[in-house]
């Protein structure tokens, strides 16, 4: 199908096109994709790379991502099947709503973090609790060990370790902690996250809602045919 065919069925019927694109693989491969990337990111770039220390709320916004890959790698497994595009739902749905709410709880410890208020920086602690009593940090602590405080991301190098100059260049970009552009201090870590998980949110919400009223309205089609031709018969 041409683009053009695909954005004239989108503008003709929104509700269907957005319920016919959940039977391809693409979205649900992307949100997965994009999940890992970022905890990939996250996890090989800026811990790993540039020695920047993940906190308790950071590696539960990891398990988040996780959760939301997970569910686009169960429905990309046949998205036109029922069953399995429901488990991909509730394990994105569930990822992203959770997701949501540890990056306001991290943006809320950073403000208090870097301000006057230090009662307002709770919720931080080197032993994190895992949805589930999940023992992640046990399982695989160099991906779920929370080595940082809350609202402090900026590098801190190891003594004796010789940076090449790309990592001094980046490092002393992110001296004062992770910024989308750190000179101006413009939007921290959690602020993206709560971006990210938030468009993933939205678009979870209205592709289940695009994909629901398709269902009904297929069911409603049946029952009327089949009424029609039951009438039919016994005129």
């Amino acid at each position: 199908m041409k683009l053009a065919e695909i954005f004239s069925n989108f503008r003709s019927e929104p509700v269907k096109s957005i319920s016919q694109w959940q039977d391809k693989r693409f979205l649900w491969v992307f949100m997965a994709v994009l999940s890992l990337f970022m905890v990939i990111l996250a996890h090989s770039v800026f811990q790993i790379w540039l020695y920047m220390r993940p906190c308790e709320q950071c590696v539960y916004i990891r398990l988040a991502f996780f959760a939301i890959a997970f569910g686009g790698i169960v429905a990309a497994i046949k998205p036109s099947n029922i069953g399995l595009k429901i488990v991909g739902y509730l394990f994105a749905i569930w990822g992203s709503v959770k997701g949501v709410a540890y990056s306001i709880k991290l943006n809320k410890i950073h403000h208090a973090a870097h301000s006057d208020d230090l009662f307002g920086v709770q919720g931080c602690s080197p032993e994190p609790t895992f949805p589930f009593h999940l023992p992640l940090d046990k399982w695989s602590p160099e991906w779920f060990k929370p080595t940082g405080d809350c609202g402090y991301d900026n590098p801190i190098i190891p003594d004796g370790v010789q940076l090449s100059s790309m990592q001094k260049a980046i490092t002393d970009f992110y001296s004062e902690g992770w910024y989308l552009w750190p000179p101006s201090h413009f939007m921290n870590m959690a602020q993206c996250t709560v971006i990210t998980f938030g468009a993933i949110l939205l678009f979870l919400i209205v592709a289940a809602a695009c994909w629901i009223v398709t269902l009904w309205r297929k069911r409603q089609s049946a029952a009327q045919t089949e009424s029609s031709t039951c009438t039919g018969k016994l005129a």
